[in-house]
Formats: structure tokens, sequence, C-alpha cells
């Protein structure tokens, strides 16, 4: 049985989290198949955006597979924090917008997952929680460090500090996710979200990701400095000049990626 179903829809290739009957919980092995699978998404050449998302109906994900982390000690659990920050740091780093569609339950390490993501939509029923401090641990897999970068160090405090989950309309208010539609939505509000991403210049949405994740670490100063470098070396070309011709000329861009 494959954890992780790779389908491809056009340019953009749907990643699902295949362990329904476990609320789609990350256990090693399903972790060892995402990385492997952005791996090759990251090479596909056909594949222009990718959107993630839970078998089922009940959850996007569910939490860590408790039994195999109830037996950790100090270094294993280290390695195994490591490790499950390696497979989202791929996922944030992934040139190619990745669209988070949370269906259900997104707790601890769904959570987690959900933040490596570029963007979070969500449906109605969507809930959202790092409860890893009522089994006395910590988020492990960048939950400390990704949710305050989100939505704040006060509201991310709260959810860390009380364990408590937050439902898909507080989530939107916090700007934990952009749109919250109905369950019977999700799909379609995340097709039409890729189509419209994958319409735009292949070049620029690369380097709009490098501007934002590499600038927000950098002093504001420094990151101007970036984006200006960024948007100088986008102006000489093809795509800049078909893009703008194409606006001018009251027409769709048909963009090369050079």
């Amino acid at each position: 049985m494959s954890f992780v179903l790779v389908e491809k829809s056009g340019r953009t290739a749907w990643v699902t989290l295949n362990r329904p009957e476990k609320l789609n919980a990350l256990n090693n092995d399903l972790l060892k198949e995402l990385d492997l699978a952005f791996a090759g998404l990251e090479e596909d050449a056909e594949v222009g955006a990718v959107v993630v998302t839970g078998a089922g109906e009940k959850a996007f994900v569910a939490g860590a597979d408790i039994s195999e982390l109830k037996d950790l000690d100090s270094a294993t659990a280290r390695a195994q924090a490591l490790k499950g920050q390696e497979v989202f740091n791929r996922i944030e780093r992934m040139p190619k917008p990745v669209i988070a569609a949370v269906n259900g339950f997104a707790l601890g390490g769904g959570c987690e997952l959900a933040l490596s993501c570029h963007i979070r939509i969500a449906s109605e029923n969507a809930r959202f929680g790092l409860p890893e401090v009522s089994l006395g641990i910590i988020p492990g897999y960048g939950g400390t460090q990704r949710l305050p970068r989100l939505v704040g160090k006060s509201a991310a405090l709260d959810m860390i500090l009380t364990g408590d989950m937050v439902g898909a309309s507080d989530a939107l208010r916090m700007g934990l996710v952009s749109r919250v539609v109905p369950q019977s939505d999700l799909k379609a509000l995340a097709e039409k979200m890729a189509t419209t991403i994958l319409s735009r210049g292949p070049l620029a949405l690369r380097s709009a990701l490098t501007a934002v994740h590499e600038g927000i670490e950098m002093p504001l100063s420094k990151g101007l400095e970036f984006e200006a470098s960024l948007f100088g070396l986008l102006a000489n070309s093809a795509d800049m000049k078909e893009g703008m011709g194409a606006f001018l000329e009251k027409r769709p861009a048909a963009f090369k990626g050079v």
C-alpha cells in the first residue's frame, strides 16, 4: 500500500496522504514517501504547482503516529525531529507553488505540514492544532518556528501552550489560512488557484517564492536589496517582455519560462 498518492491533472500534481484508517497520521514510511514524492515533483518539468491534501473526509493529517514516538529516547527523538524537519523543509523550499488543501483535522505534524506549504486553504470543518504539550513534548517538525512567523508570537503561543484546536474561521482570522470554503468546494478551489498560478510567469513565480522565503530572514534593508536584484534579473527575461507585451496588446500571455 502506498501511503502517498501522486496524481497529475494537467500541470498540477495532487499529493494525497493516504492512511485514512489512521486519519493520515504521519509514520516514518509516510514521511519517507512524502520526501521522495516532492523530490520527484521538483525535477518533473511537466509539473508547475502542487496541491497537498488528505484521503477521506475527516482529516488532512491528524498528527504523528504516537505508536512510533512513545519509545524514543533523547537521541532518537532529536533524530526523528530532524528527519521530519528535513522533509518539511524540502516542501517549503520547493521552487514551485505548493497549496495545502486542508480537509479536516490538521493536528501536530499535520499542522506543521500545512505550515510548510506556501498557501493554505481549508474546508469549513477543518481544525488546526499543536497538541504536543498534552503529550509532554513540543512540536518538533517546525511548528514552534513557522507558526509564530505566520500568525505572530502571541497567537502562536496561545495555540502551542494550550494545545487547543482552532476552527477554520478562527484560522482565517489569524492568517493561518487564506480562504475557507465548504468541504464540497475545497477541491474546486484548489484547482482554480493552481490554474490561476500556472497562468503566471514561471520565472516570476520562482523568484517571488525565493524573495519571500529568503527575504523574510533578512533585515528589511537587505530584503529590499534582494528584491531589487531579483526584479532586475527578471527584466532580462523573455517572459517579462511577453508579459508586458500581452498586457499592452490585451491578450493572454504565453510564458515560456525563459
